[in-house]
């Protein structure tokens, strides 16, 4: 955490004025200012605290006049005015720069008055006045993104141009800035210089750390105005809102798939090429992209660095974190716009969607049955193989996925955590709580095509087909 000292320096008695103040020190970084409040400012550097938001843009500031010369770029107003040739200016320091060029000064060191921090050339000082200012002169012509420097606006151009000039020599993957490659190359290093003072977890990105610190505040600054759903950051928001809109703006050349991300598109494209570039270095397992190895690699550490506050239960990732969490909170945000139906995660509303589609895009090479999800697939698999890796603890009986042991072990446990709402019948399955409620609606969705009769369970479906065969 950064901390801030106060030195007393000695002082004689005939000292008076402003050199006679004491100087307040800067623990980090050895800094030294002529008051507390200086200071206080200044430590924000360090910890990245910008407490003054602009109720136009939400740019956040570290001073409120700051905050105040930034308003002036929504409203227009420029108050200082030079008396030689009346060009008008938002901020009086850009105002005293632009007299030296009828005084004809040029000093040596150009410093900043707002954080003296100096510069050897005026025009990098003019450039550093902008983060002050919160000014962006320099507009993308494509899309009329605004910039602060001009090597930001040529940087992102690249977006537009899909030009990537700079290559990693580990990998071959290019990037569109020297900075991104730079970042890039330490997941071929693993230097993580970034580390959290509360519980020392390490990043790659300065972003990530300043954005982990509110996992330990609680602090979520940006909210939907539809949902009122927070994040930690305005980008995640952002892409939030797409889930609100409908808007996908990446789309894919060969099969017109669009996206709501830059970065899913890019994994999708790799569906295409097959390519998949990132491997596992236990077990040379590879992965379309960057997360889903992350994501793997838990299951070598065993690392669950998320845990639920409510029941204690610990996850590998943050999303099955926020997914588990309406379980508690009863949220099912995301709506089937076919039938109403809505559940807690995107994940459910897609493998929803094939009950009204058929589709059942996973299908097995030996037998050519289709499934609607890829662990049923995976799952199936195993009556081919015959594994069974999934071993009961108490009773040592195997099974081939981890759903069945975990039904399997409410026969010992006695557990029942499914309730009928109308006669609040417990059931340990969930099909069997379905197959009940069919018992208090009359629903019989099972039809024998031999002689039109419905049954409310498939079982009893498969029962009655026997007298069928058997009067055969």
């Amino acid at each position: 955490m950064a901390t801030a000292n106060i030195h007393h320096d000695d002082v004689s008695a005939g000292q008076k004025g402003k050199s006679a103040r004491k100087p307040a020190t800067c623990g980090e970084c050895s800094r030294q200012f002529r008051s507390n409040y200086d200071l206080k400012v200044h430590m924000r550097a360090h910890t990245g605290e910008k407490p003054y938001s602009c109720n136009e843009c939400d740019n956040k500031f570290v001073r409120p006049d700051h905050l105040k010369s930034h308003l002036l770029t929504h409203t227009g107003e420029k108050p200082y005015t030079c008396e030689e040739c009346s060009e008008q200016f938002r901020n009086y320091y850009y105002l005293k720069i632009h007299k030296r060029t009828h005084t004809g000064e040029k000093p040596s060191v150009y410093t900043c008055e707002e954080c003296n921090k100096q510069f050897r050339q005026q025009s990098h000082l003019k450039t550093h006045m902008y983060s002050h200012s919160g000014e962006k002169p320099y507009v993308c012509g494509e899309c009329e993104k605004q910039f602060s420097q001009l090597s930001y606006l040529k940087k992102h151009m690249r977006t537009h141009t899909g030009e990537k000039p700079y290559r990693c020599e580990e990998c071959n993957k290019q990037f569109g800035s020297l900075s991104a490659r730079r970042i890039h190359m330490r997941t071929h290093t693993g230097e993580k210089p970034y580390m959290c003072g509360e519980c020392n977890k390490q990043f790659n990105q300065l972003g990530h750390l300043q954005s982990h610190m509110w996992t330990h505040t609680g602090e979520r600054p940006y909210s939907c105005e539809v949902c009122s759903r927070q994040f930690i950051r305005r980008r995640t928001l952002k892409l939030h809102m797409r889930t609100h809109t409908g808007e996908k703006p990446y789309s894919c050349d060969e099969c017109d798939k669009k996206f709501a991300r830059a970065d899913h598109l890019k994994t999708h494209i790799l569906t295409h090429t097959g390519e998949k570039p990132y491997t596992c270095k236990e077990c040379s397992k590879q992965f379309r992209s960057y997360q889903s190895l992350t994501m793997h690699m838990y299951t070598h550490t065993g690392e669950k660095p998320y845990t639920c506050e409510e029941c204690s239960k610990q996850f590998s990732h943050l999303s099955y974190l926020q997914s588990h969490m309406r379980t508690h909170t009863g949220e099912k945000p995301y709506m089937c716009e076919e039938c109403g139906r809505q559940v807690s995660s995107q994940i459910a509303l897609k493998k929803h969607m094939y009950t009204h589609t058929g589709d059942k895009p996973y299908k097995c090479g030996e037998c050519s049955n289709q499934f609607r999800q890829l662990g049923q697939l995976k799952g199936h698999m195993r009556t081919h193989t015959g594994e069974k890796p999934y071993r009961c603890e108490k009773c040592n009986k195997r099974f081939t996925g981890p759903g069945n042991l975990k039904k399997h072990m409410r026969t010992h446990t006695g557990e029942k955590p499914y309730s009928c709402q109308e006669c609040s019948k417990q059931f340990s399955d969930s099909s069997n709580l379905k197959a009940h409620v069919r018992t208090h609606t009359g629903e019989k969705p099972y039809r024998c095509e031999e002689c039109n009769k419905q049954f409310s369970r498939l079982d009893i479906l498969k029962g009655h087909l026997r007298t069928h065969t058997l009067q055969m």
